[in-house]
């Protein structure tokens, strides 16, 4: 039987990372500086972007949110994200995905100064990562990697797999997993059976937004299980096999739970480690994005 991978003691190491940052940079009269750009209503941006705020509050970082309406011009959001570039006052510009449909998201990702880009996701910070020169990198895959070193201080030679190639998630991680010289292999769509791949991996961490894709029957016995994804379900028979105890009985009141990609409760019959949904890697990307934002105001310097 497996464990209930915790990301409590990993998180609270990158937040004291960033607050170290943060009294440094304050003593030499600098203000670390975040700026959230939020376009439109979406319940869950609204959510995300108010955990953001209050963990600058929490470290002594300022925050400034922008709010702009779903019909925001693409032209004036990009105006907008070119003022912030300008202002030195600024260190961190982050806008909150995902953008209504008639707003071109990698054109606002590339409007991003890189050096500002806290969401690591410009195409110069994305070369950085490939190249293992220094930047500003996603920050659930680095906030994974502080995880695995936390648990493991030589990963060299673990063969490890990704399952799913986004460039938020699946391609940064990978990059991260060979510069801790891992034997890395990423899976996708076109993956030609998937669960011989798991079952030779050491380390498996999903993100393809499929609730519970990954059970115990994919995995290598005693291997490291990392959950990044989330998913809303309302479908009876899913919660049935994916859920159980206390988490059921709050589908059936309410007819929708939050899940993985991984079914947990099987994972955990055959892996050593398991991260739960929720819970779990939602905390490492908050403090990453703290401790991101520190060192772009370091870059700035």
């Amino acid at each position: 039987m497996g464990t209930r991978w915790s990301t409590k003691s990993t998180a609270e190491h990158i937040l004291e990372q960033a607050k170290a940052g943060v009294m440094k940079l304050k003593a030499a009269s600098i203000d670390p500086h975040l700026v959230v750009v939020l376009v439109g209503d979406d319940p869950a941006s609204h959510v995300y972007v108010r955990h953001k705020v209050a963990a600058c509050e929490e470290l002594g970082i300022r925050s400034t949110k922008i709010a702009l309406p779903a019909d925001v011009a693409a032209d004036a959001l990009l105006s907008e994200v070119m003022r912030l570039n300008r202002d030195a006052s600024v260190h961190g510009i982050l806008v909150q995905m995902p953008l209504p449909k008639h707003i071109d998201c990698d054109a606002v990702i590339r409007a991003i100064d890189p050096d500002k880009d806290v969401d690591g996701f410009h195409p110069i910070n994305v070369g950085r990562l490939a190249l293992g020169q220094p930047g500003l990198f996603p920050c659930t895959p680095m906030g994974v990697m502080a995880l695995l070193k936390q648990t493991v201080t030589d990963l060299s030679g673990r063969r490890a797999l990704v399952i799913g190639r986004s460039a938020i998630v699946g391609k940064p991680m990978a990059h991260l997993l060979l510069h801790a010289n891992c034997t890395v292999t990423v899976s996708h769509s076109r993956t030609v059976d998937h669960q011989a791949v798991c079952r030779e991996a050491d380390i498996v961490i999903v993100a393809v937004g499929r609730p519970g894709l990954v059970d115990g029957g994919w995995l290598k016995p005693g291997s490291w299980v990392v959950d990044v994804g989330i998913n809303e379900i309302k479908d009876p028979a899913l919660a049935e096999k994916l859920l159980d105890g206390k988490r059921l009985d709050r589908f059936r009141a309410t007819g929708r739970a939050l899940v993985g990609d991984v079914n947990y409760r099987s994972a955990l019959d055959v892996a050593e480690l398991v991260t739960p949904v929720p819970g779990g890697v939602g905390k490492l990307t908050i403090a990453q994005l703290m401790l991101n934002t520190v060192t772009a105001t370091e870059l700035q310097r």
